[in-house]
C-alpha cells in the first residue's frame, strides 16, 4: 500500500521505473508482488488498457455467445459433455448444453472432494439467536447429504418429483436442498414462516409429493411455530402430499400426526448413501415462486447446467472470490440470493460459505454483522441495503464497528433494491472498503449489472449499479419500443436470448411466461426497471416501471427523489410513493424514517428535505408533503412496500402483502397517513 501511495503521487516515477533494465524490474516484482494488480488497484491503469480487459471479454459474450459460453462450461463437470450449446430454434424458449449430462449435487460437492479437497469447510454455520456455530467440510457435507438423499428415496421419491422445503435457516435445509440436487428431484424451497394459504399455494401448484420442514424458527423475541401453518396449509391444499418430514429442534419439538409425518431422525432409519443422479442439462433444479400479479405465484424454474455453469463463473468473475476464502451472503435460502449465493454459487466454486440464523440488529445488537465478519474471517459480504441501513439506523457513529478486526474485509456488494449513496458514504467512510451496489433479479438468479471486480474493477459512480455483466445484452426504450441515447430514462430490457442460469420458462405456464416477459417489446426480456445507461456504460436503476410517476406530465422516478432525502443527517431510511391528484394526476410523498437519537423538531426536518428535493430535483418534482414515521413496511427481504403504500394512501383495496415482514407497520402507516391529512376516510 505504501508503494502504491507513492505511485499515485507521482506517475512520472512509474514512467520512468519501467524504462529500467529488465533486471530491476524482476527484483521489483519479486519483492512487491503483482506490479499489474498493484497499479490497477491505485487507478494508474484505470485507462484504455485495462478497460480493454473487460470490454473484450464483454463484446465476446454478446457477439460470440456460444463460443464464450462453451469455454466457460468446461470448468463444470459433465458426465456427457455438451455438443449443442445453444438451441434458438423456439424462441424466446432458448435452451443451453440441452445434450449435456451432468448433477447438481456432484459439482457442489463430490467434485471437491475428488480432487482432494474434502476437508476444506463447505459451511460455517452461525445462529446468534440461539448460540449455536457449527462446521461442517465438504467430505462432513456429502455424506450427510447422500444419507438424506437415500432418505428420500425410501419415501418414494424419484428423479423429478417436486419436493416443498420450509425451512429455517439451519444446515438441515441446505442438506435437503442438495440431497433433492443429488437425486435429480426439483425441490422448492418456501420461506419459513411463509402464511398457509401461500404455503398452500405453493404445494398445490408444484404437486409436490414430499414436505420438509422444521419444528420452529427464531425471531428476535419470538418464535415462529411452523407445524401449525403447515397443517393449516394442508388442509388449504387441494393437492395432499404423500409425507411430511419434520427437523424437530432441541428446545421447542412439535407434535406430529403419524398419519403424514415422520421426523427427521426416523427418516434417516435403514436409509443408505444415495449416488449422484445423471441429469439432463435441461432438468430443473429447482422452483421458486414470486408473487404474482394476479394472486397466483410464478413459478421461476432453473435448468440444471445453465445454473452450475453460470453461478460457478460469477463466483470469481463478478466477485473476486478464491477458493481458500470464506464468503457470507447474509439473506434467507428462501430467497434468490439464498439460493444462489449461500448455497450454491460458492459450493459450485469450492469455498467456505456463512451461513447466518440472526438479524442485522436485534441478534444481539448492531454489530453482530461485524463479529461474523471478523471472527469468521470473512473476504467479502452480499446483502440487501435495507440491512445496512438498519444497523445504520442504531448505530449512525458505527461503535459496533470500531470493536472488531475487520482488516481481512475486502468488499460489500448489495443488491435487493436500490442503494441510496448516503448509505454507500456511510459504510465506506466506516470501513474503508468498497461498496458495490449491483442489479439482478429472482427471475436472472446472478446478476444482470455489476463492478465485476474478477475481471477489472471500475470507479463507483454513486447512484449507479455498473456496468453489464458479460452474457447481458442491455437496452434502455421508450414507450414505442426505440431504443433511446445516453442518460434518457426509459424501461430496462434485455435482448435474448438471456445468458446461461436465468429462466427458461415458468413453472408449467409457458403462455404466462411470455405474455408476462416476453410480448411488450419483442425479441427482448422485460425487466420491469426503468432507469438510464450514461455515456460511460454505466446502469442506474431508478425504479420499478410501476413505481414511475407522472406529475402533470412528467415522469418523475421515485429513487431519485429517495436518493436525496437519504442525504438528510438524520434519515435513516425513506420512501417516495405517488398519490393521487386531481389537478397533477399524481404528487410524490415522503416517507421518512429517522436515525436513532435523533430529537431535533420533525418540523423542521421535513422543511429541509423538501427544500433539498427542490433544489436538487427542481420544482417540476412538485415535492412539498413528506412525513415522519416509526418504520417502513418491508418485505422479509427487504423491498420496501411502496405500491401498498400507495393504495392506502388512495384508499384503494389492497391486498395484505404475503412477503411483509410485520403486517402491524401497515396499520401504522395508515395512522400517520390520516393524522397527515393524507388520507381522509
Amino acid at each position: 500500500r505504501a508503494i502504491g501511495g507513492n505511485i499515485v503521487k507521482n506517475k512520472v516515477t512509474v514512467k520512468c521505473f519501467f524504462h529500467q533494465k529488465p533486471p530491476i524490474l524482476l527484483v521489483f516484482l519479486f519483492f512487491f508482488g503483482d506490479i499489474y494488480e498493484i497499479l490497477s488497484k491505485i487507478g494508474v491503469l484505470r485507462g484504455n488498457d485495462l478497460n480493454r480487459k473487460y470490454n473484450e471479454i464483454y463484446q465476446k459474450s454478446i457477439k460470440n455467445r456460444e463460443e464464450f459460453w462453451k469455454e466457460i462450461s468446461e470448468n463444470i463437470f459433465w458426465y456427457k459433455k455438451p455438443t449443442k450449446i445453444l438451441n434458438s430454434t423456439n424462441p424466446p424458449f432458448y435452451k443451453w448444453f440441452e445434450d449435456g449430462v451432468t448433477n447438481t449435487c456432484y459439482n457442489a460437492l463430490d467434485l471437491h472432494i475428488d480432487t482432494g479437497r474434502g476437508d476444506k469447510l463447505a459451511i460455517i454455520y452461525d445462529s446468534p439467536i440461539t448460540g449455536t456455530k457449527k462446521n461442517l467440510t465438504y467430505n462432513e457435507l456429502r455424506d450427510k447429504v447422500a444419507l438424506f438423499a437415500g432418505a428420500l428415496k425410501n419415501q418414494g421419491l424419484n428423479k423429478g418429483d417436486r419436493v416443498i422445503i420450509y425451512m429455517p435457516m439451519i444446515p438441515e435445509a441446505v442438506i435437503a436442498m442438495l440431497a433433492c440436487g443429488r437425486i435429480g428431484a426439483v425441490h422448492s424451497v418456501v420461506f419459513g414462516g411463509f402464511a398457509a394459504n401461500e404455503l398452500a399455494s405453493r404445494i398445490d401448484d408444484s404437486k409436490a409429493k414430499l414436505l420438509v420442514t422444521a419444528s420452529c424458527g427464531y425471531e428476535p423475541g419470538r418464535t415462529v411455530h411452523y407445524k401449525p401453518l403447515v397443517n393449516k396449509a394442508l388442509e388449504l391444499a387441494s393437492h395432499k402430499p404423500d409425507k411430511c418430514i419434520i427437523f424437530q429442534r432441541e428446545k421447542d419439538k412439535a407434535e406430529l400426526d403419524s398419519k403424514i409425518d415422520i421426523t427427521w431422525d426416523d427418516a434417516h432409519k435403514n436409509a443408505k448413501p444415495a449416488e449422484c443422479e445423471k441429469m439432463n442439462a435441461n432438468d430443473y433444479a429447482y422452483i421458486l415462486y414470486t408473487s404474482g400479479t394476479t394472486g397466483l405465484p410464478k413459478g421461476i424454474v432453473r435448468d440444471i447446467g445453465g445454473h452450475i455453469v453460470a453461478l460457478k463463473w460469477t463466483m470469481k468473475n463478478i466477485y473476486n472470490i478464491n477458493q481458500d476464502d470464506v464468503w457470507w451472503s447474509a439473506s434467507d435460502i428462501g430467497w434468490i440470493v439464498g439460493h444462489s449465493y449461500i448455497v450454491y454459487a460458492p459450493l459450485f466454486f469450492g469455498c467456505t460459505t456463512v451461513l447466518f440464523e440472526g438479524k442485522p440488529v436485534g441478534t444481539p445488537d448492531a454489530g453482530v454483522f461485524w463479529r461474523v465478519i471478523s471472527e469468521h474471517k470473512v473476504k467479502s459480504l452480499f446483502t440487501a441495503p435495507t440491512a445496512i441501513r438498519a444497523i445504520k439506523k442504531e448505530d449512525p457513529n458505527g461503535e459496533f464497528f470500531k470493536k472488531y478486526d475487520l482488516s481481512k474485509f475486502d468488499k460489500l456488494f448489495l443488491a435487493g433494491e436500490r442503494a441510496d449513496p448516503d448509505t454507500i458514504k456511510w459504510f465506506e467512510k466506516l470501513s474503508n472498503s468498497p461498496v458495490i451496489d449491483h442489479w439482478w433479479q429472482t427471475e436472472t438468479s446472478w446478476a444482470i449489472t455489476s463492478d465485476c471486480t474478477g475481471i477489472e474493477s471500475f470507479p463507483v459512480k454513486y447512484g449507479s449499479a455498473f456496468k453489464p455483466v458479460p452474457g447481458y445484452d442491455l437496452k434502455v426504450l421508450n414507450s414505442e419500443g426505440k431504443e433511446v441515447g445516453p442518460g434518457k430514462m426509459g424501461d430496462i430490457v434485455v435482448k435474448l436470448p438471456l445468458p446461461p442460469g436465468t429462466f427458461p420458462t415458468l413453472w408449467g405456464a409457458d403462455k404466462r411466461y411470455k405474455e408476462n416477459y416476453m410480448s411488450t417489446y419483442p425479441g427482448y426480456y422485460q425487466t420491469y426497471d426503468a432507469g438510464h445507461i450514461d455515456e460511460d456504460g454505466y446502469v442506474w436503476i431508478m425504479s420499478r416501471t410501476d413505481d414511475i410517476i407522472n406529475v402533470a406530465g412528467h415522469r418523475l422516478s421515485t429513487g431519485a427523489i429517495e436518493e436525496v432525502l437519504a442525504e438528510h443527517n438524520d434519515v435513516a431510511e425513506c420512501a417516495v410513493i405517488g398519490i393521487a391528484d386531481k389537478l397533477k394526476g399524481q404528487l410524490p410523498i415522503g416517507l421518512l424514517a429517522l436515525k436513532a437519537g435523533v430529537t431535533k423538531d420533525k418540523k423542521e426536518i421535513i422543511s429541509e428535505c423538501i427544500k433539498m428535493v427542490r433544489e436538487k430535483v427542481g420544482p417540476v418534482a412538485a415535492f412539498k408533503i413528506a412525513i415522519v414515521v416509526k418504520r417502513l413496511p418491508k418485505t422479509r427481504s427487504g423491498k420496501v412496500l411502496r405500491g401498498t403504500v400507495r393504495k392506502i394512501a388512495d384508499n384503494e383495496p389492497y391486498k395484505m402483502p404475503a412477503t411483509i415482514d410485520d403486517p402491524a407497520i401497515l396499520d401504522e402507516i395508515k395512522a400517520d397517513l390520516i393524522e397527515n391529512q393524507i388520507l381522509k376516510l
